[in-house]
């Protein structure tokens, strides 16, 4: 390979692990945020049995 598509190759190499990067980020906040939400809305409060909650019937009719 010569040295200009090296320098090509590398810099190709660095802008997606530089994109890599950011979609991590992004997916980690978005998740972050997603599960701070469930819990908020009181998804994972304790409300006996945790299989028999409210809608388990209906998710297994669907």
């Amino acid at each position: 390979m010569t040295e200009a598509a090296k320098q090509v190759a590398q810099q190709a190499e660095d802008r997606l692990d530089k994109v890599a990067e950011m979609v991590r980020k992004r997916f980690g906040d978005i998740t972050r945020a997603h599960f701070a939400d469930v819990v908020k809305s009181g998804r994972f409060a304790d409300e006996g049995d945790a299989g028999n909650g409210p809608g388990r019937q209906e998710r297994r009719a669907g």
